[in-house]
C-alpha cells in the first residue's frame, strides 16, 4: 500500500503549528530526560533498561503522530526540534521547514538540499 504525501501550503502547515509544538516539545523533553538518565546510569545500550526503552517508545510514538499530520521530524540529535512539511512552490515539491524555536514556518528547502538549504518562502506564498 502507498501513502499519498500531503501537500501543505504555508497557512496550512502553520494551522498545524500549535499540535505540532506541543508535540515536539514532548519530544525534546522526552529525549532530554533519557539522555539524563542513561548519563546518570550509564547505561550505553537502552535495551537494557526498561524505563528508557519505554521512553524510546513513547518518542517514537509521538514521531508517529507527527506523520499521521503529514510532517516530518527532522532533528536526530533533538536538540533543535525540526520538522519538515512537504509543499510544492514554484512547481517543484519541496520542504517548508520549521525550528522549535521559531513562531511560524517563513523557511523551505528542496528537498535534496536540508536544513543547511533554508531560504525564505517567496512572498507570494505566505498567506495561501
Amino acid at each position: 500500500m502507498t501513502i499519498e504525501t500531503k501537500y501543505f501550503t504555508p497557512l496550512e502547515a502553520c494551522n498545524t503549528l500549535p499540535l505540532v509544538k506541543k508535540i515536539v516539545k514532548d519530544i525534546l523533553d522526552t529525549s532530554r530526560e533519557m539522555k539524563l538518565l542513561a548519563d546518570d546510569f550509564g547505561v550505553k545500550d537502552i535495551n537494557n533498561n526498561p524505563r528508557l526503552r519505554k521512553m524510546a517508545d513513547e518518542i517514537n510514538g509521538f514521531i508517529s503522530e507527527l506523520e499521521e499530520i503529514g510532517c516530518f521530524y527532522k532533528d536526530w540529535n533533538f536538540t533543535i526540534g525540526l520538522v519538515d512539511f512537504p509543499a510544492v512552490i514554484d512547481n517543484r515539491e519541496v520542504m517548508l521547514c520549521w525550528k522549535s524555536d521559531e513562531d511560524d514556518i517563513k523557511f523551505y528547502h528542496d528537498i535534496d538540499s536540508g536544513y543547511s538549504g533554508r531560504k525564505p518562502i517567496p512572498e507570494e506564498y505566505l498567506n495561501s
